[in-house]
């Protein structure tokens, strides 16, 4: 779209939830539109207040502004990432997209794997920060503005989060005003001129969104679960229906046989762009193609856990920090020596008493972090070294996450690590890309900036206390939802990989992963692999999350190498 002086030119991807107010301020200062879009507003917000503009967005976008006068670029992407923006440098100019593969259409010379990566992606799941494995391609980060002329590039924060300062208020004082935000929030991300629905798993965070809709909105919402036949720990659908019975939401739901998510995988990994080991994605999926059937936009409840602590995980590493204050790690690692050749249940023993010999920042992964020891006993002598360097980018990155939060509390530590990494690079990414992949446009209103700001300034046992997880959010929707959604442990779509891995899709993970192609890479032992692979399927020990992370790296390379 083109501005009415023919100055400035935009390509926008995402959403501005605010738009109809900025309009009204516009009009004020003389602003005449010519269309009902939001589109529209931002070009207009830009060329009143230029970069600026972005402290006034509640909105999840990714674009681009084309000033022909100055022959300059202005780029952004959202203060959480909910859509992405990559972008790569070239001798001519810069190419932007919201996908990779629009870039590898169009660039100059072959295309080049950043083998430098492979590491990070084998320790986290994904690759953080602004570098990708497609060499050259890069990420603007959440909550950075890009500027580009006359060949140069300069990036640029506009927002950051911090965490604390909100000691002085009690829990219920805090639940009120999450309660109002979130509220205020939701009715914003409503504002659609198409159908809509909810992704209602049944767990507290979505079941929250469909709690919270005005009085009326949530009679015959459509709302949508997916499951696995394999019992009743990959299946929620029972409590899915126990809220949308609560509520009267016109509810559907699909069930993925073992076949449909083997049949996906190639889709999957063309769509995903980079290799992000998220087997959810693939239930989602199927999730956003049921939704299409009837809505174009849905609403879920995605960045609640990275807000109000919702993991396991965070208790088990402040019960790690606690004890490392009394003792220290000394002991924790000589314990671990002692415990390196435990298999089955003291494995996971020892992965902890590892795990509690490290400070923090040389612990601390997030949620989806393998074990060094595992991944390391995969690689070949060769790659070992090419691993042991690994790209200073990515290493510099997250040591500065853990330096920029060096004062703060153990546990705003963890949620600041997952807002910046697992959030971003794993969940909204897999989120963007399966909704979109299904024409369905996907709104998660958890990460309104203002709502995701007071809760990091919200003292940390508002969080988490004890067992309890997510305490402000519980004490929020103990009389709206039913009891025992409140109560119940987190699932969140949940996969069945070791099952499947044990049975239907063995034979295709070691087809993959021994073959020729594979091995010739050079990364990982030819036999490191097959013991990894007839250890879980003779139940000598559960590999099925290496198992995967393997062959979505394998499966990348023939897609896009």
């Amino acid at each position: 779209m083109a501005s009415s002086s023919g100055r400035f030119w935009i390509v926008f991807n995402g959403e501005i939830y605010n738009y109809l107010e900025l309009r009204q301020d516009l009009r004020a200062l003389g602003c005449l539109f010519r269309s009902g879009t939001d589109t529209e507003v931002l070009l207009y917000s830009y060329e009143r207040w230029g970069p600026a503009c972005l402290e006034r967005f509640v909105g999840m976008y990714a674009f681009a502004i084309w000033d022909r006068d100055r022959r300059e670029l202005f780029a952004a992407r959202d203060r959480l990432g909910i859509k992405p923006f990559y972008y790569k440098e070239t001798s001519h100019g810069i190419l932007f997209a919201s996908e990779i593969k629009s870039i590898l259409s169009v660039q100059e010379g072959p295309h080049e794997v950043d083998v430098s990566l492979v590491d990070a992606y084998m320790e986290f799941g994904y690759v953080p920060g602004e570098e990708t494995l497609h060499k050259g391609v890069k990420r603007l980060l959440p909550g950075h503005a890009l500027y580009w002329r006359s060949n140069r590039t300069r990036v640029v924060s506009y927002w950051e989060l911090r965490f604390g300062g909100q000691g002085d208020t009690s829990i219920t004082a805090s639940a009120d005003r999450v309660e109002g935000l979130l509220e205020r929030s939701i009715d914003l991300h409503l504002r659609s001129d198409v159908p809509l629905g909810v992704f209602l798993s049944g767990g507290l965070d979505s079941s929250t969104v469909v709690g919270l809709l005005s009085t009326g909105v949530s009679i015959g919402l459509k709302t949508f679960s997916v499951a696995y036949d394999f019992g009743p720990e990959f299946d929620e659908t029972p409590y899915a229906r126990e809220v949308a019975a609560a509520f009267s939401t016109d509810h559907r739901e699909i069930r993925v046989t073992p076949n449909q998510f083997l049949e996906f995988v190639p889709s999957y990994i063309w769509h995903m762009d980079e290799p992000v080991t998220e087997a959810a994605a693939i239930s989602l999926h199927y999730l956003a193609r049921l939704a299409r059937e009837e809505v174009v936009v849905c609403l879920s409840g995605e960045g609640s856990d990275e807000l109000f602590a919702g993991y396991d995980f965070y208790r088990y590493n402040l019960a790690i920090e606690q004890i490392r204050g009394l003792v220290g790690g000394k002991m924790f690692r000589g314990l671990a020596r002692m415990a390196s050749k435990a298999k089955g249940r003291l494995a996971k023993l020892r992965k902890y008493l590892e795990l509690a010999g490290r400070r923090m920042e040389d612990r601390y992964r997030g949620i989806s972090s393998y074990e060094r020891g595992k991944k390391d006993a995969l690689y070949t002598k060769e790659f070992a070294v090419c691993a042991a360097a690994g790209n200073l980018n990515c290493k510099a990155f997250v040591a500065g996450l853990f330096d920029h939060s060096k004062d703060w509390d153990p546990l705003s530590r963890m949620l600041y690590f997952d807002t910046k990494t697992w959030l971003v690079d794993d969940l909204l990414i897999k989120a963007d890309r399966m909704s979109m992949a299904n024409s369905i446009e996907l709104r998660v209103p958890f990460l309104d900036h203002r709502l995701v700001e007071y809760a990091a300034a919200m003292p940390s046992v508002y969080k988490l206390r004890g067992k309890e997880t997510k305490r402000v959010l519980k004490h929020i929707m103990r009389m709206r939802l039913p009891s025992r959604i409140v109560r119940r442990r987190k699932m969140g779509f949940p996969t069945p990989l070791e099952i499947m891995f044990r049975g239907e899709l063995f034979d295709y993970a070691v087809e993959t992963l021994l073959s020729r192609q594979s091995v010739e890479r050079g990364y990982f032992h030819r036999r490191a692999v097959e013991r990894m692979l007839m250890d879980h399927r003779h139940l000598r020990a559960s590999n099925h999350r290496e198992i995967w992370q393997l062959l979505v790296l394998e499966e990348w390379h023939r897609r896009f190498r």
